[in-house]
Formats: C-alpha cells, structure tokens, sequence
C-alpha cells in the first residue's frame, strides 16, 4: 500500500513576483506544515509518496504531480484547476490580509483578534472551496487543502498591483 501524502512541494517561482516578509514567512510556514502533515491523495495515478509544483497557467492552477523516487525525466501527473470561482475568495482574503498586517503594527489587541478572526474563516472558506473544486482529482484533509489555499494565494501576487 501506498503513502498518500507529499514529501516535497515548491512554487513555479516565474509565476510569482517578489514577496513581502510577511507573505515569505506564510509561504514558508504554509510549506513546512504541509511537508509535517497532509493526506493527498491524486485520483487515478499512483500511491505516493508524492512531489508536487504549484503554479498558474493561463488562468488555472497547474499541479505537476510526480511519485517520490520516478525515474527521472518521468512526465507529471498534471492537474489543472480553472481558478475563476475562487478568484472573489482571493481577492477578499488579501484585503483582510493587508488590513491584519496593518492593524499588527498599531491597532489594539482586540481589533487585531477581530481582523484575524475574519482572516481564519476566509482562509476555511478557501480552502474548502478549493477541496471541493479538486475533489474528483485529488482527495485531501481539511489542513492539506488550508496550507494548499495559502499558496494559491501567494501565486496570485503577481497579479495584484
């Protein structure tokens, strides 16, 4: 029996732009939770473990989805997912974004509860959007899709000007 789950994951780093520290530091805390624990399971090929690399293409998502240990050259596992239903999710969680690390820096304690409590669900809201979306190509738990949501966005910066 297989592993379902991901063992490597990175970013098509030409479609993305440069970062903030903030942004950086979700990417890199996104990633590493991902790699701790995920289920992710691609329906109709192999058992995993799996490597994956996110990225955007011409208005999708694109999961390039290899099994840990394919010969070398082996051609991914492709997934593509049409990003247009959750574009509106997209834009709301990066205005409450912004809004929390600005309210971080001077507001008080209970206003910066309040924006981060409006961020949470934004992010659950993603995410089960985003599971939902995938769910006849790829099954995965509730934090897989919450730390895969993040990095959507985070692909998305370089469409945000």
């Amino acid at each position: 029996m297989g592993d379902p789950r991901i063992v490597h994951i990175e970013l098509d780093e030409a479609t993305i732009a440069a970062r903030s520290a903030e942004i950086e530091h979700e990417r890199k805390l996104a990633i590493h939770d991902l790699l701790e624990e995920n289920r992710f399971e691609p329906l109709g090929f192999g058992s995993g473990p799996f490597r994956v690399t996110l990225g955007l293409e011409d208005g999708h998502l694109r999961m390039d989805i290899t099994e840990e240990g394919a010969a070398a050259g082996a051609p991914p596992h492709v997934v593509l997912l049409p990003l247009t239903p959750l574009r509106k999710i997209i834009r709301e969680y990066f205005v409450v974004c912004d809004s929390y690390y600005s309210a971080i820096r001077s507001a008080a304690p209970a206003q910066i509860e309040a924006i981060d409590m409006g961020r949470r669900g934004l992010h659950n809201d993603g995410a089960a959007l985003l599971r939902e979306r995938l769910a006849d190509k790829v099954r995965m738990d509730a934090n897989t899709a919450r730390r895969l949501f993040t990095l959507v966005c985070v692909l998305h910066l370089k469409g945000r000007g």
